[in-house]
């Protein structure tokens, strides 16, 4: 696991490409799927949590937000009652589920793209390629730079040969 060391003049430090970042390289780094914890240097203390949640406010007071401000009130309203374990099974339970759903979708997607638009280019590359290679080894043909390759299929067909008969 990556570890960021935070300092107490706020800044995180990357110990694994040993120079100093900034939140947004931390968002970055969970964008790309990275695995990170934050260390208090001073305390020790785990902090990946709080810088977390900070990422989360600065995302939230730019652009357009995800969570609204019912759900936030909803979500507020479940801390410290009976059902707030409950609750954080459940949001993690359908976190689970709807990204299992989204890498089903990308899959398909990906898989009808590559049989489709993606192939069909390939495929039509290939085309192309052999055409333009066709049309060169013509020109060079009549420029008379190379002979005919035996196995070429634009060589005129020849007379077989006679077999000697014996007389």
């Amino acid at each position: 696991m990556r570890t960021i060391k935070k300092y107490p003049n706020r800044r995180l430090y990357d110990t694994e490409v040993s120079r100093y970042i900034t939140v947004s390289d931390l968002r970055q780094l969970i964008i790309e799927g990275e695995e990170f914890e934050v260390v208090d240097v001073a305390s020790g203390d785990d902090l990946t949590r709080m810088v977390l949640l900070q990422i989360i406010n600065e995302q939230e007071s730019g652009g357009q937000p995800l969570f609204t401000t019912e759900i936030l009130t909803h979500l507020i309203r479940f801390y410290g009652g009976s059902t707030q374990k409950m609750f954080t099974d459940y949001l993690n339970r359908s976190h689970e589920l709807f990204v299992e759903q989204q890498q089903v979708y990308q899959d398909r997607l990906t898989e009808f793209l590559g049989q489709t638009s993606v192939g069909m280019m390939s495929e039509m590359a290939k085309r192309n390629l052999e055409a333009w290679q066709d049309v060169q080894q013509s020109f060079m043909r009549s420029a008379g730079l190379v002979k005919d390759a035996p196995d070429s299929s634009s060589r005129r067909a020849e007379k077989p040969a006679k077999k000697p008969t014996k007389d």
